[in-house]
């Protein structure tokens, strides 16, 4: 049987895209969930990763979004379980939350398009993070930000304007605010009239993207291939032992 990894699509305009055929390329089935059609798991069991991706809210945003209390249980029995994962921008944020980290809407700078991502000092040991060699540019699309990273959580990146662009928990759960997924032609989907209102161009934005859009495929490729290898060594039996709650989890529905 195939190893499976559970994909939660906060966004039903924004699937995995190029991940979820790289992760098929790897022998990997994907189950992705669109979370406002209902029907998220009520557990990991049966999967051997997960992957949560963006979407314009907050972690927290249930009256838009009643699908993420139970997105806030996965990300919690994830991280419990240590299970091969990888939050995106919002997912990202959700995993913070969920382990006592702290996000804020519209707080910071706004980042949009290719921005270059350096991993730290602990990113370089980091075999997904040192993918991105001394740095490389990844797309990103947020003006929502981790503030402060949990407690527990390892700083694996940043950029120019951002410090925490990218942490793990744990060994094999890891949070990145910016796109792997996402490559320069997927910003032609962008709103240019919201641009317009912040005063950016999608055109020039496009046209950054592709100038290094053959160096973004080749480290987000090689970034999937690392997530891909942990889920297929989990799935032959090579994963840690359940930890237990060594998260405190804050919020109601969320045990």
């Amino acid at each position: 049987m195939s190893p499976r990894v559970l994909v939660v699509v906060n966004s039903a305009s924004s699937g995995p895209r190029r991940l979820g055929t790289w992760l098929g390329d790897r022998g990997i089935a994907v189950d992705a969930v669109i979370g406002a059609e209902g029907g998220l798991p009520t557990t990991l069991d049966g999967h051997d990763g997960l992957v949560l991706l963006g979407g314009g809210l907050m972690p927290d945003d249930d009256e838009r979004a009643p699908w993420l209390a139970a997105e806030r249980a996965l990300a919690a029995d994830a991280i419990d379980r240590d299970l091969p994962t990888l939050g995106i921008c919002l997912g990202a944020q959700v995993l913070a939350h969920v382990a006592g980290g702290e996000v804020k809407a519209k707080t910071g700078p706004v980042e949009r398009g290719a921005t270059p991502i350096h991993p730290t000092t602990s990113g370089r040991e980091d075999a997904m993070i040192a993918t991105l060699g001394d740095g490389a540019p990844m797309i990103e699309n947020h003006q929502d930000m981790i503030t402060r990273l949990p407690p527990q959580a390892v700083l694996l990146a940043s950029s120019a304007a951002i410090e925490n662009q990218a942490f793990r928990l744990g060994r094999h759960v890891r949070g990145v605010q910016f796109h792997p997924e996402a490559s320069a032609a997927d910003l032609a989907r962008w709103d240019d009239a919201a641009l317009r209102g912040e005063g950016r161009s999608l055109a020039t934005l496009i046209a950054a993207a592709e100038e290094v859009d053959l160096r973004n495929t080749e480290v987000s490729r090689a970034l999937v291939d690392v997530f891909a290898d942990e889920i297929l060594h989990g799935a032959r039996g090579g994963a840690p032992e359940r930890r237990g709650r060594a998260v405190a989890i804050m919020y109601a529905g969320v045990p």
